[in-house]
């Protein structure tokens, strides 16, 4: 793409209003900028679209929103009237722009002749998933950038299971994308004039309450909080996002009597004005919580991210202090937690079975295999956990989980799931403090059950135009000529997940993504692969030990090595 006659292009189009022209007026002297926002647009795959906002075809603006709406219609309407009737839900988190740009799709898909189901509201991610399946859609739209920074927003396309757009429908849609001009190409109607004409229908409250009973009833032991619940109290934030509208209100009909709300951060807010970041993930977005938490004296600690789709949660230690449980801890918690409480009521089957993708914790199998329940491992996306619980069946699903904090139980949706596993997580860390422990205390007494593992990820990151190229020239040269040996530990095995094949020939279940697993000599695993949404490449660190300080130290050494990657 010539990007200065495409921002030209732009720049002259007659449909821009007058602080869009002046956006990009602004711009006319710095070619970098030109460059990035209009070398490429932005890429649309299983997972949709993501960017900073702004003007640009590699940008998140309405342009680029009512442009893969308009291949989504193509898709949806090539496959006749009757998946054009049963219509894709809309929804949108807290995120600017998130409202506008979920208007605007629902606008394009009507002037298709598509029916559209649009939240009157900011929702959850997981209530997206759970509506397309309720309400039998044949698709679903999602605007947000889930845990990213505020400049960023996004557009997650679902299909029919409520799962995320599987390949070959996305490849249909980013083919539609391809030969739709973003101005000329894509159908609009007005908004007032669609709702008017029954295209366009309002929906929240009603699909609230029925996602809320599904949720309340993945509970497994409910006893538990009904005997802690006088004096066990929860702090709560959803980071100014969608969690605040159902998270609560979940907890308090489970029971829960004590739950303490951060309230600047119950405020919708996309500029995200209280914390640096509203990711999870990282402990510095909870200071406000932690505050909340010890001036209250409270037993736990649940944040979810803007789209309430990821958590995060902080437990008291020995000392008393607030420590962070990562997602592979936390995903192991809930793990064990749900398979014994299900074991000790017989609902236990033969054929139970869990799910975790390739580059979370190895502490998960051994869980299973101790306990007689199934693991399978998928590629990291969720999307890819719900098409084994398709391919497996539902009936014997326990849990699936990735170790970037996203959890999901149950059967009545096909993503990450906040809400529910907010529910649970709190449930469990009531019956532990039954039992005088809190969950970092219950989390040690798995590894002495278990045996201690330690969990690290790395993000190198390779920023502007030059940074995708760079990412692959890392990756070619490391398949190319894979180490024999990583911090002094030399290599045993290597996984080529992108073939599907082992550097000993042997074939792997899995194949088609670019991802290189290196299985170490001492037992831990070193796993690389560049981020589908992000100019950047993950590393992996899995390691376990004897003792927590002995996995520590292992996984520390991995670490090290890890960011020396593409120096």
């Amino acid at each position: 793409m010539d990007y200065i006659k495409e921002y030209e292009r732009w720049l002259f189009e007659k449909s821009l209003s007058d602080a869009e022209r002046e956006e990009l007026i602004s711009i006319k002297e710095n070619r970098e900028e030109i460059e990035d926002r209009f070398f490429a647009p932005l890429k649309f795959g299983t997972a949709g679209l993501r960017g900073v906002i702004g003007l640009g075809t590699n940008r998140m603006n309405v342009y680029t929103v009512r442009q893969a709406t308009q291949g989504i219609a193509a898709l949806i309407r090539a496959k006749g009237n009757k998946a054009m009737n049963r219509g894709v839900a809309i929804c949108m988190d807290c995120r600017t722009g998130s409202e506008e740009f979920a208007r605007e799709a629902a606008c394009v898909l009507a002037a298709n002749g598509v029916s559209v189901y649009l939240f009157e509201s900011m929702r959850p991610t997981p209530e997206l998933s759970f509506a397309i399946r309720a309400m039998d859609c044949i698709a679903g739209i999602n605007i947000t950038a889930s845990h990213n920074p505020k400049e960023y927003n996004g557009y997650k396309a679902y299909w029919s299971d409520g799962a995320q757009l599987p390949p070959k429908e996305a490849d249909v849609v980013l083919a539609e994308i391809r030969k739709t001009d973003i101005f000329s190409g894509v159908r609009t109607m007005d908004y007032e004039l669609a709702k008017e004409k029954g295209l366009i229908t309002l929906i929240g409250e009603e699909v609230d309450e029925a996602f809320l009973v599904h949720s309340l009833s993945c509970s497994v032991r409910a006893e538990s909080i009904k005997d802690a619940a006088r004096d066990f109290k929860i702090v709560y934030t959803p980071f100014h996002g969608t969690g605040a509208r159902l998270v609560p209100e979940l907890l308090s009909r489970a029971g829960f009597k004590n739950i303490i709300c951060v309230p600047e951060q119950m405020i919708p807010d996309g500029n995200f004005s209280t914390v640096k970041s509203p990711n999870p993930e990282n402990r510095e977005g909870f200071a406000l919580a932690i505050e909340l938490a010890k001036s209250g004296n409270a037993d736990l600690i649940i944040g979810t991210d803007p789209d309430a789709d990821r958590i995060g949660v902080l437990s008291r230690d020995k000392n008393g202090e607030y420590v962070q449980i990562s997602g592979n801890q936390l995903g192991v918690l809930l793990l064990d937690y749900i398979i014994t409480a299900k074991k000790e009521s017989g609902e236990l089957g033969a054929g139970a079975y869990a799910i975790k993708t390739i580059v979370t914790t190895e502490m998960a199998r051994r869980v299973c295999e101790e306990n007689g329940v199934s693991m399978f491992e998928t590629f990291t996306g969720f999307k890819f956990i719900a098409e084994k619980i398709e391919e497996e069946g539902s009936e014997g699903f326990v849990f699936g989980y990735e170790e970037s904090y996203g959890y999901l139980v149950g059967d009545f949706c096909r993503d990450k799931d906040a809400v529910t596993a907010s529910l649970l997580v709190a449930e469990m860390a009531a019956y532990y403090s039954l039992q005088g422990k809190s969950l970092y205390e219950a989390m040690l007494s798995l590894y002495e059950k278990y045996g201690a593992y330690d969990e690290r990820t790395v993000n190198v990151v390779l920023p502007g135009v030059s940074g995708l190229s760079k990412m692959k020239e890392i990756m070619k040269n490391i398949r190319d000529c894979p180490p024999s040996e990583i911090a002094g530990v030399r290599v045993s095995r290597v996984r080529d997940y992108l073939s599907g094949e082992t550097n000993l020939g042997e074939k792997l279940p899995l194949s088609g993504s670019n991802v290189l697993y290196f299985e170490m000599e001492d037992g831990s695993n070193f796993i690389i692969r560049p981020s589908g949404t992000e100019p950047k490449i993950k590393v992996y660190v899995l390691a376990s030990g004897e003792t927590p300080d002995e996995a520590a130290a292992t996984a520390g050494k991995f670490t090290e090595a890890a960011k020396k990657i593409g120096e």
